[in-house]
This record gives structure tokens, sequence and C-alpha cells, in this order.
């Protein structure tokens, strides 16, 4: 019976003008977005390998100088493009590339596309996400709007009950009909994007790749699912095709229009986050309350002082077995390090509330939480920004220690600051950067609220034809 349902739909779709067009014109679109957002990908994820790799190259090739003055000439890390990231760009336009690490600060990552595009960018971008998350529930919407419509009004409806058939077995084999149709429409771009995918190298960046990559078709598809249950579901218990047409784009304008916007002003109206002037004044007036090891006449510099005389019982700092400038440099680090995790952690704890609160929503609009779990996926969302940012930051903190080490341990008393330098052994010592994404456990462990709103919305939908498809008006 549902291979009846199933010919009969797909031959009535084939023959719709409305399809030809607007399927036509989608599955250009995909299949543009996918090979032009592969080209892009391979291009910036050139681009940042060649700058790695120039930047490593001129850290171990730097002349011989003292190890704190290349903590102060400082490296430079770069973000790695996701693999997935081609299929869903996510806040990448916004967060930035690189960031360049330094002694005594912590800076933020920079040189984002937005800051260099105009503010069309706003919009979004033609990717596969935006096709898939905007414009296929539309083509799904002119197809299913009639589903049940064009039966009840044509009285084959009636026809197909009467001939013993139930009103939820339509509705199950209407909705299983259109998920398929659906399916064969989208599935030829995910083949393309899977050949390209798997072209690639670099298994640092392809952490449970494949597994992501099937997690990615399987939720898209579940979202298409959701669109179709609905549709079919308003098309069942509306009274006229133009009806039903009406509320289903009504329920894309308020899904995929107004709620994301009215969701992301909500966040920020109940978790305001600070401006960037008083972040950087905040960390500036804590900073200069530590140790500052540039300045040996600071009160907490000799108050260091004091305690490391006495705790090697000696009288001056020439007795000392290590190098005290060194030492002060690293505690001075150390207070600034604690400073900045503070008051980052204050700022990250707003926006992940931010973002929670577009989570929760998903409750309400699966768009927003297909919206999560893609760009999760892909290696574009917060989380992964964080990840960066956090890796980064350690392997800085890494290079200044390393090198304030060296100084305290090696830096002998009596040796002038200009008579101390370090060579290319020692740059080797500091590994080059390398950033490892998360797994795809992690992933999903970081949108559950993303993989339950899916799963309420399907659960919800097939609730409701068990309890209501027998309330199915027939004429």
């Amino acid at each position: 019976m549902f291979r009846y349902f199933f010919v009969k739909e797909l031959k009535e779709v084939l023959r719709d003008a409305r399809f030809q067009v607007m399927g036509g014109l989608v599955f250009i679109l995909l299949i543009t977005a996918t090979v032009v957002g592969y080209q892009g990908f391979r291009q910036l994820q050139q681009m940042r390998k060649q700058a790695q790799k120039q930047v490593r190259k001129e850290w171990v090739t730097q002349k011989d100088k003292h190890p704190h003055s290349a903590a102060h000439y400082g490296h430079i890390a770069f973000k790695p493009k996701p693999t997935l990231s081609f299929m869903d760009f996510g806040l990448d336009a916004y967060t930035g590339m690189a960031v360049y690490l330094e002694a005594h600060k912590q800076n933020d990552v920079l040189y984002s596309q937005a800051q260099d595009s105009s503010s069309l960018i706003r919009f979004g971008e033609m990717t596969i996400a935006f096709v898939l998350q905007m414009l296929l529930p539309l083509l799904i919407i002119f197809l299913v709007f009639a589903s049940i419509t064009k039966e009840r009004e044509g009285g084959t409806l009636k026809m197909m009950v009467s001939q013993g058939i139930s009103t939820r077995q339509i509705l199950l084999y209407k909705i299983g009909s259109y998920s398929l149709i659906i399916l064969l429409l989208f599935l030829p771009a995910f083949l393309i994007a899977s050949t390209l995918l798997f072209r690639q190298s670099g298994a640092s960046l392809q952490t449970h790749l494949l597994g992501k990559f099937l997690t990615l078709f399987g939720a898209y598809w579940l979202y298409f699912t959701i669109f179709i249950m609905l549709a079919v579901l308003v098309s069942a218990f509306s009274k006229t095709s133009r009806t039903a047409l009406v509320q289903l784009l009504g329920v894309w304008i308020f899904f995929c229009i107004l709620m994301p916007k009215a969701t992301a002003n909500v966040a920020d109206n109940l978790y305001a986050s600070p401006a960037k002037y008083e972040f950087d004044n905040i960390i500036k007036k804590k900073v200069t309350q530590g140790i500052d090891g540039h300045n040996p006449s600071d009160q907490r510099f000799e108050a260091l002082k004091k305690k490391t005389l006495k705790k090697y019982g000696v009288d001056s700092l020439s007795q000392l077995p290590i190098n005290f400038s060194g030492l002060a440099m690293q505690t001075g680090e150390e207070y600034t390090d604690k400073v900045y995790d503070r008051e980052f952690k204050k700022v990250q704890g707003v926006f992940k509330a931010q973002n929670r609160v577009s989570e929760i929503a998903g409750l309400i609009n699966p768009l927003l939480a297909i919206r999560h779990i893609s760009m999760g996926l892909a290696g574009t969302d917060y989380h992964h920004h964080v990840q960066f940012a956090t890796e980064a930051e350690n392997y800085r903190r890494k290079m200044v220690k390393m090198a304030n080490k060296d100084m305290m341990v090696n830096h002998k008393p009596g040796i002038a600051y200009r008579d101390y330098n370090v060579g290319r052994s020692f740059w080797e010592k500091l590994p080059p950067f390398q950033y490892q994404m998360a797994s795809l456990s992690q992933v999903l462990g970081q949108n559950l609220w993303g993989v339950g709103a899916l799963l309420f919305w399907l659960v919800g939908c097939c609730l409701f034809i068990v309890y209501r498809s027998s309330f199915l008006p027939i004429v």
C-alpha cells in the first residue's frame, strides 16, 4: 500500500509546475552552494596552513636573542578550517581566524571575514546550511500544503477510507512518501559533498569525520520530516488548500524569519554582555595590581624579592641560585593569567547563557535546534571558537613559561641581560601549534538541547497523529 502512495505522490510532484520551478531552483542552489563552499574552504584552508607554516619557520629561524625578548617577539596561532565547515560557515565569519600570542597579554582572535564585508553579510551567506534550513522547508510547504485537502476536495479521501484504509495510515503514508521525495531531492548534494569531503587529508581535523557527516545528514532529514509532518497535519485539518497554504506560510515566516531574531534580542536583554572597552578597562585595572616584572621599583616586586631572599637564606640577588628577574616575570605572568581567566569566565558565562536561551527556544522552533546541531557538527559554533581560543592561550602560556624558566635557570646572576642569548635549538623546543577539534560525542554532548528539541518535535507530531487522526474530516 505504501508503494502505491509513494508512486502516486511522486508522479503528481513531478508533474507539478511549482515543483519543477522551485525544486529545480533549490536543487541548483544546493549544488552551487556545495561546489562554491568547498572551493572557498579549500582556498582558506591552504592560506591558513601556509601562514601557520611561515610563522613557525620565522619562529625557529629567528636570530639569537634573550628568551624573554623572544616571548615579546611572539607567535601567531591560526584557526584551521574544519573540514565540514564548507557545509555550514556558522560563526566563522564573525569570530576571527588568528590570534597574536605575546608575553604579559592575552589578545583577541582577530581578522574576521565580517570586518571586510558589507552589512549584507548579516542576512546570511549562500551555504548548504542556508538552503537546507531556510529554502527547503519553504519548498516542502508548497509541495505538501494540499496533500490531504486535494484528496478531500476531489472525493478520493472518502473513497480510500471506504476501502478500509484508516485515516492514520493515510497520514503516515503521505508523510513517508514526501520524506522519500525530499530525500531524493537533497541526496545528490550530500553525495557530492561526501565525495569532496573525503578527498581531504589531515586526520587531526577529521576526528570522527564520517560519524559527524552521517549525523549531520540524519539531523537534516529529521528536520525535513518534522516540516513534512506539520504540513500534512495542517493540510489534514484545514478546510481548503488555500487556508492550509496561508497557515503554513505563517508558520514558516514565524520559524525562519521572526523568531530567530526575536530570540537573539530576548537573550541579549536577559543576559547583556559588557562592551569591549569596559572589559579592557577592567583587565587593565586589575593587571596593574599585580607584579610588574619589568619595574624593580614596584612595591610588589620588592615584596617578592624579600620573600625569595628569605626562602633561599641569602642577603642579595647575586647570591641566589636562580635568576630573580625570570622568577618575577613568571610570577607576574601567573597573576595576569588568573585575572584574564576570571574575567573571561564571566563573559563566557554570559555568552553561554545567551546560547542556552536559543537552545531552549528550539523546543518551540526546530530551525533553532538544527542550526545549533549543524554548526556544532561543522565545527563552526561558539563551543569550537572557545576551544580554539583556549588552546591558543595555553600555547602562549607554554611559550612564555618556557622562556621565563630558561631565564630563571640559565641566566645566572652576574651576566648582563644583553650578554645572555639562546638560539635555534631553544626555539625548536616549542612544538608547533595544533588545534584538536571536538569529537562526535563531545559535539552531541554540547548540543543536547538541540537533539532533544528535534526529538521532541518528532514525538509530538507522532503522538498528535496517533490520538487525533481519527478526528480527521473526511468531507
